[in-house]
């Protein structure tokens, strides 16, 4: 993505502000996107990360895997950058065309849908949290196998469940402990990933 002036100045703050760090490289440059994005420091600690999940989803990036996302705003957080790199196509689960149901909420309905249909394909769910449950189930379902789920949505009640099911899968995946979260965490968190992506496969 492009950077101006003002973006270094302000990641420049965030380095300094961190402070010291365990975190590998690609890792760190995860966490400050996100710190960036939303000033808040506190997703140092927050933002989990799977065994070679950072790897698992550039090589994913690279072969132009199918993105799945859950609400437009990340969708269109995302697409300017994928158009400049790999050109990934993006599916809306809010936006995907499916019958009625009333036991499901309709992002939790259009993830389900997409996901048998591209059952390899990156998820990112910032923002229904019953959409990131539905798409854990059919992982213990052996229904689908992801290349990576990021989940990142907020909430009070079964967000905490739905995400630690996320990281007790054996898919890979990047999330946030806890109640905090929201679509401008995902589209951080893939907007990096496709920028670190692009310095290793990009042509």
């Amino acid at each position: 993505m492009e950077w101006h002036v003002t973006d270094a100045q302000s990641l420049a703050i965030v380095d300094s502000e961190i402070g010291d760090t365990e975190l590998a490289p690609a890792e760190y440059e995860i966490v400050r996107r996100v710190i960036y994005a939303t000033a808040d420091f506190e997703y140092k600690s927050l933002i989990r990360f799977s065994e070679k999940a950072l790897q698992a989803g550039a090589a994913a990036l690279a072969a132009r895997t199918t993105i799945i996302v859950d609400v437009p705003m990340v969708q269109v957080g995302i697409l300017t950058n994928l158009q400049k790199t790999f050109a990934n196509p993006v599916y809306c689960s809010m936006e995907t065309s499916t019958r009625p149901q009333k036991e499901k909420t309709q992002a939790a309905w259009g993830m389900e849908t997409l996901a048998r249909r591209y059952p390899e394909a990156i998820f990112v769910i910032g923002q229904s949290q019953t959409a990131l449950a539905g798409l854990v189930e059919l992982v213990k379902q052996n229904a689908i196998k992801p290349a990576l789920a990021i989940g990142t949505p907020s909430g009070f009640i079964g967000v905490d469940e739905a995400k630690a099911q996320l990281k007790a899968s054996s898919i890979p995946y990047i999330s946030v402990d806890g109640r905090k979260g929201s679509s401008v965490v995902a589209v951080a968190i893939v907007n990096g990933l496709i920028d670190l992506a692009w310095q290793i496969y990009g042509q």
